[in-house]
């Protein structure tokens, strides 16, 4: 760790610091559209081979391989940024924990691209392509924290929740739903499952398939996650109602996205699998995701402040 000595210099340079991780959600989230594309279009195995593209670093841009090699670069320059993050971090903050998590996001990038590889080779198997997709997402989470933990909000501890408030813990059940539907989801589309259930609201014009296949059970499985999830949204927005402004906020923000979600995943439905409805699904799906985390750091914030307040120390090892 390389800190400068000068505290206004070093203050001014964590200013940007910020300014520089919140710049990674954007960029971050469009890799994950172009991720999305690729799949959304058939195009995983348009490039046959890794790490490069028909043995070039850049081979014509021209149908799939628009989307495949496009990918490929984007992800190339988040990895760049991501060292980028990792090495200004270690020089000025001084938060051990927010270092460490910075390089397990760069771990992180760097897994993502090597299963990604896999995939190819392996000529895109369920399981290499569900995990990639499962570790972008997350990746995408650790991003997210990341520029949360730069804000100046992170230092604000005005936040106090009632102590018989639900608020952290379905905030927090939540956000494990969401991610835990995102990873049926990337199941499902990649068993080529997204139209195994081929109308919507019903099920085969009833409420349970009449048979049985591994591609009908997780597209139904998925739409179980779906209520389940939008019941927690919905639960979670109402906990939400008495809530400091801003958490209200992000709640409601969280039951307007879900909303947007189940009919764009039914549109997936009415539409016959469109490339574009299906990849907005995906994208749709990490925000609410992302925002669900954000709600629930801030609610378990909240009670924090509040056992402050009241004279408790937070359990040691708890990021401060």
């Amino acid at each position: 760790m390389s800190l400068t000595s000068n505290p206004t210099q070093r203050s001014k340079q964590r200013e940007w610091l910020a300014v520089y991780a919140r710049s990674l959600v954007p960029a971050v989230l469009f890799l994950l559209v172009a991720g999305a594309m690729v799949t959304s279009t058939g195009s995983g195995l348009a490039v046959p081979d890794w790490p490069l593209s028909f043995g070039k670093v850049m081979p014509p841009m021209q149908g799939g391989v628009f989307y495949e090699h496009g990918h490929r670069m984007v992800a190339t320059a988040i990895g760049l940024l991501t060292i980028t993050l990792a090495a200004w971090t270690s020089r000025v903050e001084p938060r051990a924990w927010v270092r460490r998590l910075t390089w397990g996001a760069l771990g992180l990038v760097i897994l993502q691209g090597v299963v990604g590889g896999m995939t190819v080779l392996l000529r895109l198997p369920v399981w290499t392509s569900a995990l990639h997709a499962c570790l972008a997402q997350g990746f995408f989470l650790v991003i997210v924290f990341l520029a949360l933990a730069h804000s100046p909000a992170w230092e604000e501890r005005e936040v106090e929740l009632p102590r018989q408030s639900r608020l952290p813990r379905l905030a927090l059940l939540t956000t494990i739903a969401i991610y835990a539907q995102l990873v049926l989801g990337a199941v499902m589309r990649h068993m080529n499952a997204a139209l195994a259930i081929p109308d919507f609201p019903t099920v085969f014009g009833g409420a349970l398939p009449p048979s049985w296949t591994p591609e009908i059970f997780i597209h139904f499985a998925h739409r179980l996650g779906a209520l389940i999830v939008s019941l927690l949204v919905f639960g979670t927005a109402w906990s939400a109602r008495r809530a400091p402004r801003h958490l209200r906020a992000n709640a409601f923000a969280m039951a307007l996205i879900v909303v947007v979600q189940v009919m764009l995943g039914a549109s997936i439905i009415w539409t016959s699998r469109q490339v574009g409805v299906a990849t907005l699904h995906v994208v749709v799906g990490a925000v609410l995701l992302a925002v669900s985390m954000v709600l629930t750091v801030r609610t378990h914030r909240g009670m924090s402040a509040r056992r402050t307040a009241l004279g408790h120390f937070a359990p040691e090892g708890v990021p401060a």
